[in-house]
């Protein structure tokens, strides 16, 4: 039997047995549902940005770090894509370095997701340790529960890899440090918060707050607020500008709109904005009113609501839920979107000051089968949305008109696409369809449809080697959702345009269809495609 060093030991044993199960189940759960979105190549929101975080971390395995041309593909900077963009220009993120020797091992993006879940359920585990400091381990299991419970994490998780993933492992950590007051760790857990992306400052500036508010540690506070501002505003304002001016011309300008005037802007700039126009604030704030109490509730639920009565959790997540309301943008307040994230810790850490501070809340029954409900109802809730179509085998994509996608049609046509993708070498230029673009994203140069042009290490700016759509995922939602109707509509004709410049059909089966730079088509494809045009893809 292997020993396990004394103090790894210590440290496993130190997890109850229903903490450990709770644990193993999340990871299998989340690991079997990821992988099957993956692999049976279901259309999602989040399959283009898999597509980003593979190929950067595909990049970075082989020292060319962070750069995409998937990510230039975002870039307004660019007139075309360029293989050796850094995506540090968008979004400032050195904490992924952590990750890559992990990855490293497969290359794949079936390895990142598996990395993405391994994540998560590690947060949970530290969490528990963290609420095992104030709380009983009965009551501290229930925490984690309710941690792989909540919509907020779960939901998220089922669709990409994506860098706030990280966050609940860091602030758990950091908050685990603060109750041991073991301050080199609490600088460097702040440390790594800082690198996951440069807007999770507003996380620490939140505990900040907390620290000086609750009056438990003044002079930390004091410095977590000023490491985490100087940070923001310097990593923003100084040290993305080096890579692309994305951040000041597109995304502060995308998500703050209401509060900046021109094309350009500053993190000063957008903050400015937001102390000279208080009424703009509050209207962002609380509209729409069921909107934001929803989001609150959604939050708040697998807790039992216990958050919503807690000053210490207002305050740990007073900052980032701030930001979140003043976005100017539909996706913000959603619970399936990476962005929830940013709130948990703050939402879980102020729990278990609560209970801290009520321990005898805890030995009522009614409130603890109550508390069991609200998880139930959590978990209900995130079955029934589908986050990310992970649940399509189970839960109908639309009722009125009815979209059900069966895992015994989806999985033979997965297999017809597998087929298609292993005839690709894999050095070879791609544009793809989002679906599939993950799996072939292991690559120096991968576009995604419509774009096919790219600028080559060479410099030179090259039509892509192979084309790959997936038209059958299209006109399976197009009689329920309009962005797969209007994208069918798009790449039909633009797939002709294409054949008609200097691409070959060579493979065209289950509305699967390749193809190939300066190679003639297939005659019988051909003419398939060219009747399939105009009756299957309604393009005249």
């Amino acid at each position: 039997m292997v020993q396990l060093p004394q103090k790894l030991n210590v440290w496993v044993q130190s997890f109850s047995r229903g903490s450990a199960i709770a644990a193993g189940l999340f990871f299998s759960i989340m690991a079997l549902l990821v992988l099957h979105r993956h692999h049976s190549y279901l259309p999602s929101y989040t399959s283009f940005d898999q597509g980003i975080f593979n190929q950067v971390f595909w990049n970075s395995s082989h020292g060319r770090w962070f750069q995409s041309s998937l990510s230039a593909m975002e870039s307004i900077s660019l007139p075309v894509a360029e293989v050796g963009y850094h995506r540090l220009g968008q979004h400032f993120t050195p904490a992924l370095l952590l990750w890559v020797p992990i990855y490293a091992i497969a290359r794949n993006s079936t390895a990142l997701l598996l990395i993405a879940v391994g994540i998560v359920t590690a947060a949970g585990l530290v969490l528990y340790q963290l609420a095992r400091q104030r709380l009983s381990p009965r009551l501290a299991t229930l925490i984690m529960v309710s941690f792989y419970a909540s919509r907020a994490v779960a939901s998220p998780t089922l669709g990409n890899f994506q860098d706030l993933c990280q966050l609940p492992l860091f602030m758990f950590g950091l908050f685990l440090a603060l109750e041991k007051r073991a301050w080199l760790w609490f600088g460097i857990c702040g440390m790594l918060v800082l690198a996951v992306r440069e807007d999770a400052g507003i996380l620490l500036f939140s505990v900040g707050l907390y620290l000086i508010a609750s009056r438990r540690q003044m002079a930390v506070g004091l410095v977590t607020c000023g490491v985490s501002f100087a940070y923001a505003i310097a990593v923003t304002t100084y040290i993305m500008p080096l890579f692309s001016a994305d951040v000041g011309e597109r995304f502060l300008v995308d998500q703050f709109a209401p509060y900046i005037d021109g094309d350009s802007t500053s993190s000063l700039a957008v903050l400015w904005g937001m102390i000279s126009n208080p009424l703009i604030v509050l209207q962002q704030m609380f509209t729409p009113l069921g909107g934001t109490l929803n989001y609150l509730i959604d939050q708040a639920l697998p807790l039992a609501l216990i958050p919503l009565i807690s000053p210490s959790a207002w305050v740990l997540m007073g900052c980032p839920l701030l930001i979140l309301f003043l976005r100017d943008d539909p996706w913000a307040l959603s619970l399936s979107m990476r962005f929830a994230l940013n709130v948990v810790p703050g939402i879980f850490y102020g729990a278990i000051l609560w209970w801290s501070a009520h321990p005898n809340a805890a030995k009522k029954q009614w409130f603890r089968q109550a508390w069991i409900a609200c998880i139930g109802l959590s978990i209900l809730f995130t079955i029934t949305a589908n986050p990310h179509r992970a649940l399509s085998w189970l839960i109908p994509d639309s009722v009125q008109p009815w979209v059900a996608v069966q895992p015994w049609t989806q999985w033979p046509h997965a297999a017809q696409i597998n087929a298609v993708l292993r005839e690709i070498p894999p050095t070879a230029s791609v544009s793809a369809t989002n679906p599939i673009v993950p799996h072939l994203s292991s690559r120096r140069e991968m576009l995604s449809l419509p774009a096919w042009q790219l600028r080559n290490d060479a410099g030179e700016v090259v039509d892509v080697e192979y084309i790959v759509a997936d038209l059958h995922q299209l006109a399976q939602y197009e009689v329920a959702f309009v962005d797969d109707r209007d994208r069918l509509r798009q790449f039909a004709p633009w797939l002709e345009a294409r054949i008609q410049d200097n691409y070959g059909i060579t493979r065209y089966q289950d509305g699967v269809i390749v193809l190939q730079r300066d190679q003639p088509s297939d005659p019988q494809l051909r003419q398939q495609w060219l009747a399939d045009l105009q009756t299957r893809w309604q393009v005249e």
